[in-house]
């Protein structure tokens, strides 16, 4: 069923993301055992700036449900443009979209890209859940390989189509964890491999955020020529610092989100 609202929206996203990744679930429901109440401190997307499925068209079931437009980031060197959004309850997600920037990738890149979306069904992208209607085109592992091959990220949305790439738990609000790297030593107690590229903790307190996350689930996928275990989703831990007016930094620090993404390379 379409969801018609944010709230369910919201809930959707996190019920079909939870169940494609199961570490999701594991540490979501270690850390209800101990009593603690799990605030999601941000959702993040990913798209393809083509106007049927850039930024724009995915933002629009949340500033319909209140968020407002908040930072904007560029990164270089995996040729994104991403923006961040908030909503007037502080205890309601973030939301970040990037967009990878086809212009800068090869006319092969481009035109996988264009035949990929070229398969949507008309009006699709109208949908008040299209930021979580999964993977829309048919698609071929060899396809697959080749995109990965130029970038990680477009290979990773070619495969799982519009969905969370991860949901973020925000370690201020926990009870029994109060730093990030008691959150990084409860991750492995628990037997989960974190993303190391840039350290195991990317930020510090003198930028106002540190940010940690699991590698990715490696799921199985259904191609047009079979199922192939590819990396999913994986799951972020952000601890946010004050700001000189006391409250709590709401923004994202580029070289930070830069070593996230790699959450999901195939490499790791």
């Amino acid at each position: 069923m379409q969801a018609q609202n944010l709230d369910a929206l919201l809930a959707q996203m996190w019920k079909d993301y939870s169940h494609m990744n199961p570490q999701v679930r594991k540490i979501y429901n270690s850390l209800l055992e101990q009593e603690d109440k799990v605030i999601n401190d941000h959702i993040a997307l990913r798209t393809y700036n083509d106007p049927r499925v850039n930024i724009e068209v995915l933002k629009k079931p949340f500033i319909e449900g209140g968020y407002k437009e908040k930072g904007e980031y560029e990164f270089k060197a995996k040729k994104l443009y991403a923006k961040h959004f908030e909503h007037l309850d502080p205890l309601m997600p973030k939301i970040f979209i990037s967009e990878l920037k086809l212009e800068e990738f090869s006319p092969a890149l481009n035109q996988t890209v264009r035949e990929l979306l070229d398969q949507i069904p008309e009006g699709m992208n109208e949908r008040y859940d299209f930021v979580n209607i999964g993977r829309p085109w048919k698609l071929d592992y060899s396809t697959y390989l080749k995109l990965l091959e130029e970038s990680e990220y477009a290979g990773w949305m070619a495969a799982h189509g519009f969905r969370p790439n991860h949901f973020t738990v925000f370690v201020n609000h926990l009870k029994s964890i109060h730093s990030l790297i008691g959150m990084n030593d409860y991750i492995k107690r628990l037997d989960f491999k974190l993303n190391t590229s840039g350290g195991e903790i990317k930020g510090s307190k003198d930028v106002l955020l540190e940010q940690s996350s699991t590698l990715a689930d490696t799921v199985e996928v259904e191609f047009t020529d079979g199922k192939h275990a590819i990396p999913a989703c994986y799951y972020e831990f952000a601890y946010r610092y004050p700001t000189e007016e006391g409250k709590l930094y709401s923004g994202f620090v580029a070289q930070s989100a830069d070593k996230i993404f790699e959450s999901t390379n195939r490499g790791q």
